[in-house]
């Protein structure tokens, strides 16, 4: 299936354990200074395609997304927060030489902005919902089931205690 083909209907993610949630991003604060901003877009290709080739180091996958002009976020997904910290932290892998690269190139000149911020989210700690979309989010990453059953509404994909009306969000 074509990843920008809509899957009609309701789907939920098909996840049912923890994951960390990772949202990492730049702002580009002074168009003009290509120099100091482009290698820190560029760098996140090969950290990504790094990920994506080891399945064994907790990352799951990851959804790119673009806020007008200046901001581009990443969500990315981690089975858990010490796979995330062990690539962070790896000095042979593309983060270290990358964020090293960032430091000294641009500091705090106030040229380019980075972000992240990590979310760790228990079982039961998430849901999702999705209704005629193209792959998108945890569904991309870890695939969809039918919102049937134990996925019909928001209370019962948290599995959340019963007794408040939820009209099938």
């Amino acid at each position: 299936m074509a990843m920008t083909q809509v899957q009609p209907g309701r789907l939920a993610a098909d996840h049912n354990g923890p994951l960390v949630v990772f949202l990492i991003g730049m702002r580009i604060n002074h168009f003009h200074k290509v120099g100091k901003w482009l290698p820190v877009v560029r760098s996140m290709g090969p950290m990504l395609n790094e990920l994506y080739r080891d399945p064994a180091s907790g990352f799951l996958g990851a959804e790119t997304l673009l806020q007008p002009w200046r901001t581009i976020m990443l969500v990315q997904y981690w089975r858990d927060f010490d796979s995330l910290e062990r690539y962070a932290r790896a000095r042979d892998r593309q983060h270290w030489p990358a964020w090293t690269a960032f430091n000294r190139a641009v500091g705090n000149d106030g040229t380019v902005g980075i972000y992240h911020e990590t979310y760790c989210v228990p079982q039961d700690g998430h849901e999702s919902i999705y209704a005629n979309m193209p792959p998108f989010g945890l569904g991309k990453v870890m695939g969809t089931a039918p919102a049937t059953g134990s996925r019909l509404t928001a209370r019962l994909r948290m599995k959340a205690v019963a007794g408040t009306d939820d009209a099938g969000i």
